[in-house]
């Protein structure tokens, strides 16, 4: 008998090979296989005879097998061919390329065969069908699972997995308290494990999928509550005194007026940072909106205070423009900055008032005994990591700086509220008075070559420079696809036709000193136009930057597609954005028009999370993942029903403490 927690290595037929690949996909226990559900299911259910099968129907048939053999067509092409029979009629079965088919399924034996029906010159065939031996009925004959897979694993061998799994698993004990699933209608865990592997309707994947989906929103909510509450018996040494006067001395020294939001905010994060309890807070603004001069005041106010404060990015290239933005804004001031790069020899960073650096510059600390704030730029997903890295570092092990972690990507309220609900939220919308939005096109990919001569001529014109963006380095990077642009494909294209101007490229697999002398040369004109990966899409301020193209548009969300827009446009120059589409799909035109019109990176983020989901909202290249395996951030009812329960299981210490553990549980392995 197996349990939740045995290793994948108890499972029959898992060995060494299958374990590694099922390290891959996360899966290293029975619990984690079972909750690896299916992203889509086929439909085979439907069983008829061989003769009422239909062309353009899927379903599942059962007969005799006449003959399996290979073939070669008449060009040459190899192809493994066999015939069911059954007492109704015949149908073939039709392979290309797979000679080792004809190894596995024997004449004379029984087989249920299930697949679309199409034509073989004038016969019904069923091409790459899924077949098992008569009564297996794992891969024909029912609604069929299809999961995620990584090379070497497919759906097929999962499923013979899971099913020996759920024959022969003992009882499941429900990580959900009984008054929760009557409360809320949710299915047993066991009935939502099975329903969800082995639906015998659409019905059982509904009730399936929702019933897991709750389960995964409460454990975030209630990690959110637990993290919440252990920061909440965390003190600070660093109470911050605020000096007003010099506060507003700096202020009105700015070059500009700052936003009714800028205000808000500043004054949320200094009122953080009077208290005892450190302050953890999120700041969310859109791009160009004035974030970094909001964390600039918090950082002065502690200056003022006799404390150091620590900027962290997740780029080199963000940390440099850092250093060169706060050292401008701080020029009045006595304010001693470190830059800490790979190249930095050792240096006392007791003597800085404030250091910059990348997100690995928290592990040179020994001491933060004097650090009174810690900025997180970008990254929020680590900020959780930043701040246990944080706790382990104190000399008390009780006592923390201040974090504000700043993001400009615009996540959704409901988003935010449940992957962050244990920080403080605050959010800048407005956009500095003067910014003028980037005049947007949407063009084919027919019409590239036209517009790069456009941009060209625009430069020497202008006297401007330009962005062009790629999704990806090299070709090796998406191989199934030679519809998708990247750096390395581009780069000579573009340097051999746009003759009349200085052309570079940039990407991270570049030396660090050669990225940051690639820079260097495109802030002081050297270089008019620098084709890039989205590796620019923050920290790269170019205001004489007023062209961004971007090729193969409709592989970026409208967020990231925002904030890459966002890079033009900060100068007194007219500004253009150019999106590049080599889709000719409706939906995808529609959503990249969308773009066109909308001044916010919020509402644009929204219409993304309808559109395309979450993934598309964070980008590939700044989250990765979005948290969920199973529920959905459509779902917004669901959230809150997760929400509330989460907050009443915390009302239950009992429960709230074996929930706790149950969960501790879940996720050790």
């Amino acid at each position: 008998m197996l349990s939740l927690g045995d290793s994948v290595t108890k499972i029959p037929k898992v060995g060494p090979y299958y374990k590694q690949k099922l390290d891959k996909l996360g899966v290293k226990t029975v619990r984690d296989l079972l909750y690896h559900v299916p992203t889509r299911y086929l439909d085979f259910s439907v069983t008829a005879d061989i003769s009422l099968a239909r062309v353009g129907e899927t379903l599942t048939v059962r007969g005799t097998l006449e003959f399996a053999k290979s073939i070669r067509t008449k060009k040459g092409r190899l192809m493994q061919i066999a015939e069911l029979t059954d007492k109704t009629g015949s149908v073939n079965l039709v392979w290309f390329n797979q000679p080792y088919i004809t190894r596995l399924i024997y004449p004379n034996k029984t087989y249920s065969v299930a697949g679309t029906v199409e034509w073989f010159g004038h016969k019904k065939a069923i091409y790459s069908p899924l077949f098992e031996e008569t009564g297996v009925d794992i891969n024909t004959g029912r609604i069929l699972p299809i999961y995620p897979e990584t090379k070497g694993l497919t759906s097929r061998w999962l499923r013979g997995r899971v099913a020996e799994v759920l024959n022969s698993l003992e009882e499941i004990n429900d990580s959900l308290p009984s008054n929760i699933l009557t409360q809320y209608h949710l299915e047993p865990l066991k009935k939502a494990l099975n329903y969800i592997h082995h639906p015998t309707s659409n019905e059982d994947i509904v009730v399936a999928k929702r019933r897991l989906a709750f389960e995964e929103l409460l454990l975030l909510h209630l990690t959110s509550i637990k993290r919440k509450r252990e920061w909440q018996k965390i003190h600070t040494r660093q109470q911050i005194k605020i000096n007003t006067p010099e506060i507003e001395k700096f202020i009105q020294s700015l070059p500009y007026r700052l936003t009714n939001d800028q205000i808000k905010v500043y004054g949320e994060i200094l009122a953080d940072m009077t208290k005892n309890i450190p302050a953890n807070r999120l700041l969310q603004g859109d791009v160009g909106s004035g974030k970094t001069v909001v964390a600039g005041i918090a950082i002065l106010a502690a200056f003022l205070n006799g404390y150091q404060s620590v900027v962290m990015a997740p780029t080199q290239i963000l940390a440099e423009q850092h250093y060169q933005t706060l050292t401008d804004l701080f020029a009045q001031y006595k304010l001693r900055i470190s830059l800490i790069t790979s190249t930095t020899k050792k240096i006392d960073l007791g003597r800085a008032d404030l250091i910059i650096g990348t997100h690995s510059l928290i592990h040179k600390f020994t001491d933060f005994d004097n650090v009174a704030l810690v900025v997180i730029d970008e990254q929020h997903k680590f900020g959780v990591e930043q701040r246990t890295h944080l706790l382990k570092k104190t000399t008390q092990g009780a006592e923390v700086p201040h974090i504000l972690t700043m993001t400009a990507t615009p996540i959704p309220r409901t988003i935010a509220l449940t992957l962050y609900g244990d920080m403080d939220l605050s959010v800048i919308k407005e956009s500095p008075k003067g910014r003028i939005l980037p005049t947007t096109w949407v063009i084919p990919q027919v019409k590239e070559t036209d517009a790069l001569a456009w941009v060209e001529k625009t430069i020497i014109q202008e006297q401007i420079q330009a962005f062009v963006i790629a999704p990806f380095i090299d070709d090796s990077e998406f191989p199934m696809s030679a519809e998708v642009a990247s750096v390395e494909e581009k780069f000579p294209v573009i340097q051999k036709t746009l003759t009349k101007i200085k052309v570079a490229k940039l990407h991270s697999r570049l030396p660090a000193n050669q990225k940051q002398q690639i820079l260097e040369d495109f802030r002081h004109n050297k270089i008019q136009l620098l084709v890039s990966t989205p590796i620019v899409e923050v920290g790269v301020d170019i205001p004489n930057a007023n062209i961004m193209l971007i090729m193969s548009a409709e592989r970026f969300g409208l967020a990231s597609l925002h904030q890459l827009r966002g890079r033009v446009g900060r100068g007194e120059k007219k500004s253009y954005c150019i999106l590049v589409s080599s889709s000719t799909s409706e939906k995808t035109t529609q959503r990249l028009e969308a773009i066109k019109t909308a001044k916010s990176g919020f509402e644009l983020a929204e219409m993304d999370l309808k559109m395309r989901g979450p993934g598309e909202i964070f980008g590939a290249t700044q989250a990765g993942e979005s948290e969920l395996k199973i529920a959905s951030w459509q779902d917004v009812d669901l959230i809150k029903q997760a929400k509330t329960a989460a907050e009443n299981l915390t009302n239950s210490p009992q429960k709230y403490h074996q929930f706790l553990a149950q969960l501790s549980e879940k996720t050790k392995n």
